[in-house]
């Protein structure tokens, strides 16, 4: 692999913006990282590297990490061979997106194995474009009371030996999953997750404030889709909302994309939550790239209508056309958070809240080169995984 210098740019890093700032990476992993006035960037072009790249004062920043997210560019984890893996992970890695979570929904369980088994399967290869890092389980076990999208046929409780039998089958996968956890033998199945390494999740729920937190003493870890398809805030009882915005053992994903969430909302869930306990995500579907039309969302019939996706029945909101380089623009133009908290919102805080922040999640030498070059105006320019660019005229 080539050695890249990519200089005379606004470095994002944990420690800060570096102004007048470089970033160098050789064989896939980044090896320095630093800053110089601006006379002496001119330096830089002297300096020894494979291809040096000038930022004109454009933005670097981690490589983005969905760790919500159901489709793309026409294919659905749910039903996605190799080949639509590869159209999946191409179209997000040209939207930002350098790694993932494929994201099922409430299904059989034969259906669910299904996906277990071939993403196992593809992770164990080159894996070309953005990594599938593992799989989110999003269901089965959900509250029928909150089903938003997903197809309430399919819904079960909590299922301790099918637990036993997918971490058996492909250990290390699973990497989060979601449920209600005021279901019968919620809390016990959360514990369990906890043992084998999974990120629980709290989602599609109608728990009391009290439910929530005694999940948090068993495990529980996350919110999907903060206000999406939960139980409301109320002053007398707070609820599933409640819960997230208040426990700071919670990191709270939230969609921003103007349509699931107002902005002010968002802007009250990081005031509560604090910009290292949020977590955006995209919740993409099949259609994400390929515009308004009639698509399919685990069995339900989804039309979109202006690039928002919802049941054909007009009453639920259906996952998004988002992509992660748009909620990144949407975090800072429409809700005004900085652009290196948002940037840890879309990197950062999801690569810790699945374990794989030792790799990836920020520029850092020894990291992963998974680096993003944005223009000042917040338009991506390049993407590169691992070292290895991406071209980014695909869909969207």
């Amino acid at each position: 692999m080539s050695s890249i210098l990519i200089f005379n740019a606004k470095v994002v890093t944990p420690q800060g913006v570096k102004e007048n700032g470089w970033i160098l990476w050789r064989d896939g992993r980044i090896a320095d990282i630093g800053s110089m006035p601006a006379p002496a960037a001119q330096s830089c072009e002297n300096w020894p590297a494979m291809e040096k790249i000038d930022a004109r004062g454009g933005w670097v920043l981690p490589g983005f990490i969905d760790v919500h997210v159901h489709g793309g560019y026409g294919c659905d984890f749910m039903d996605a061979d190799a080949e639509g893996l590869d159209a999946i992970t191409r179209f997000h890695a040209a939207h930002g997106t350098t790694a993932m979570l494929a994201t099922t929904v409430t299904a059989p369980k034969n259906d669910i194995d299904g996906v277990l088994e071939r993403v196992h399967r593809y992770m164990q290869g080159p894996m070309p474009y953005a990594r599938l890092a593992g799989v989110h389980l999003e269901g089965p076990f959900i509250s029928a009371k909150w089903p938003g999208a997903q197809n309430p046929a399919h819904i079960v409780p909590p299922q301790p030996a099918w637990l036993e039998e997918w971490v058996s089958a492909h250990p290390g996968v699973i990497r989060m999953q979601t449920l209600a956890p005021e279901t019968d033998g919620a809390l016990p199945y959360i514990a369990a997750l906890r043992r084998h390494g999974i990120v629980a999740a709290c989602g599609h729920t109608d728990a009391l404030y009290a439910q929530i937190e005694a999940a948090v003493e068993h495990g529980l870890s996350h919110a999907v889709h903060t206000f999406n398809a939960m139980r409301a805030l109320h002053h007398r009882e707070p609820g599933t909302v409640g819960a997230v915005l208040s426990d700071e053992r919670i990191a709270a994903e939230v969609i921003a994309d103007g349509h699931h969430v107002h902005p002010a909302a968002i802007r009250l869930l990081v005031r509560a939550k604090g910009a290292d306990r949020v977590v955006l995500i995209t919740d993409a579907i099949s259609a994400a790239g390929l515009g308004d039309g009639d698509y399919e969302l685990g069995g339900l019939a989804v039309v979109v209508k202006g690039g928002v996706a919802r049941l054909a029945d007009g009453s639920s909101l259906a996952g998004s056309t988002l992509t992660m380089i748009g909620a990144l623009r949407f975090a800072v133009r429409e809700v005004g958070v900085p652009i290196e908290d948002a940037s840890r919102m879309a990197s950062g805080n999801p690569a810790r809240a699945i374990g794989l922040y030792g790799e990836t999640g920020s520029l850092e030498p020894g990291k992963l080169a998974d680096v993003l070059l944005l223009d000042a105006d917040l338009n991506l320019q390049r993407v590169w995984v691992s070292g290895r660019e991406v071209a980014l005229n695909i869909g969207g």
